[in-house]
């Protein structure tokens, strides 16, 4: 197949009251011109330049050309504009937009990197950087929310979450999973919510083989950014809310141990179904008389086996209708240490679990957070950290929305909006000037996110 930038023009003589005529060959246009609010987003954040300074670079000096936060950057940028394959990188080196984004002249400075310099890169980066660069990131987030909030953080809600990551060739620690029937590997992700707001923010990102147990390594990512929260908001609650994957009684005891509220699912077994059974009988009668989903709340003292104590342990009581189908029980189980009644605890404090999901699927759809193709293991952990980088950077850009018609925007949209503008570009010896299209339906909502971030009119 010919090069587009250098295969003759594409001719439509007949769609048109005139031929059409098109042509892959302007090199002073890109199609991300929005992007440079990236750049006024991580200036703000100064998340790049920590990252990379968890980065040993061994490499021969006299033949680097491309440092290893230009790296960091041209992949996590790229990300942040919809380009998760490394493959796109032959020809993003030369957009002048990605080359402005890394300090660079937009058209006379020299290219970013191939794909196999990247690749290089990927395969570069070892367990001890991965680990100081998850470090990075956690107190990145921190330290943002810390000068945003300050003293008016009252409540700081973790979440640890795991999703499953589906792959398809050899990588390394690709294990089979019976729950999710297929070969993957099983990230945890870890959110921060402050106070009662709705969004929730990525701190953490971490790669782990597709068969391991829920709570695998969640007290050592617990204990980090619980330390880090309270050096920085002393004075707030921290809460941590957890689904039934993560009920293991050395879990429940280092929560117990270490003084924080905590809301946690529970499988259900048969000594909870006979507490629940009264509860049942009479969600099942509401149900039979509404003809709707009803549910009845209680509560138990419970101490399972392995756990060193009893504690104190939800139930909620459903039973479910649905059109054209019989009832069904569906009944819930909550381990908590909060004192509040069952269904303030179940639906206000667990069931806000759901907006964690909401987010995982912005990595997933909107940051392809699952590109996890390289064969080796720790390659695809600094995937997935450029991966959450990137996000961090979407939700910066998103609390410099907050007060326009994207405020609320998922990644995908964000990036429609406001990144995938075409602009030509236009170099003079005073300034740069993009020219961006006068019929941009988000142009006003572009402006004012720019102004915010300090812009100001020329």
């Amino acid at each position: 197949m010919p090069d587009p930038t250098t295969a003759p023009c594409v001719l439509f003589p007949e769609l048109f009251q005139k031929a059409v005529q098109v042509e892959f060959n302007d090199e002073f246009s890109s199609s991300d011109g929005g992007a440079i609010l990236l750049k006024a987003a991580e200036s703000k954040l100064d998340l790049l330049s920590h990252l990379a300074g968890s980065l040993g670079d061994d490499r021969q000096r006299g033949k680097v050309r491309h440092s290893l936060k230009d790296l960091l950057a041209q992949r996590t940028y790229a990300l942040c504009c919809g380009y998760a394959d490394g493959n796109d990188a032959g020809k993003l080196s030369t957009d002048p937009i990605m080359k402005l984004l890394l300090d660079r002249d937009p058209l006379e400075g020299d290219d970013l990197a191939s794909q196999p310099t990247l690749s290089r890169f990927e395969n570069s980066v070892g367990p001890r950087e991965l680990y100081r660069m998850g470090v990075a990131l956690a107190e990145r987030v921190v330290e943002r929310h810390r000068r945003r909030l300050g003293q008016r953080a009252r409540l700081i809600t973790i979440d640890l979450d795991p999703t499953h990551d589906a792959t398809h060739g050899g990588q390394q620690m690709s294990l089979f999973n019976g729950y999710y029937k297929t070969w993957c590997y099983l990230p945890v992700l870890g959110f921060l919510t402050f106070n009662d707001e709705l969004e929730s923010y990525l701190f953490t990102s971490v790669l782990r083989a597709g068969n391991v147990q829920a709570p695998l390594g969640a007290a050592g990512l617990l204990w980090r950014i619980i330390e880090r929260l309270w050096r920085s908001f002393p004075r707030a609650k921290i809460r941590v809310r957890l689904d039934g994957g993560f009920a293991h009684p050395e879990l429940l005891d280092f929560l117990d141990g270490i003084g924080v509220e905590y809301v946690v699912g529970m499988a259900k077994n048969s000594k909870l179904q006979g507490f629940v059974e009264p509860l049942m009988d009479e969600s099942r009668a509401l149900s039979e008389e509404t003809g709707q989903t009803e549910h009845v709340y209680g509560e138990c003292q419970y101490q399972a086996k392995r756990w060193s104590c009893a504690r104190r342990v939800i139930c909620k009581a459903e039973v479910t209708q649905h059109l054209g189908r019989a009832p069904k029980d569906n009944p819930r189980f909550v381990i908590t240490n909060m004192k509040q009644t069952p269904r303030w605890l179940y639906e206000k404090v667990y069931c806000w679990r759901g907006e964690i999901e909401n987010r995982i699927k912005e990595l997933h759809l909107g940051l392809e957070i699952g590109r996890t193709s390289c064969s080796q293991f720790w390659a695809n952990q600094l995937r997935v950290l450029m991966t959450a980088a990137a996000f961090v950077l979407m939700q910066e850009l998103r609390l410099w929305a907050a007060k326009t018609s994207v405020g609320r925007a998922q990644v995908f949209r964000l990036r429609e909006q406001l990144i995938k503008l075409a602009a030509r570009v236009v170099v003079s010896t005073r300034r740069i000037v993009l020219h961006l299209p006068a019929s941009c339906p988000s142009a006003n909502q572009w402006l004012r996110i720019a102004r915010s971030l300090g812009a100001a009119y020329g």
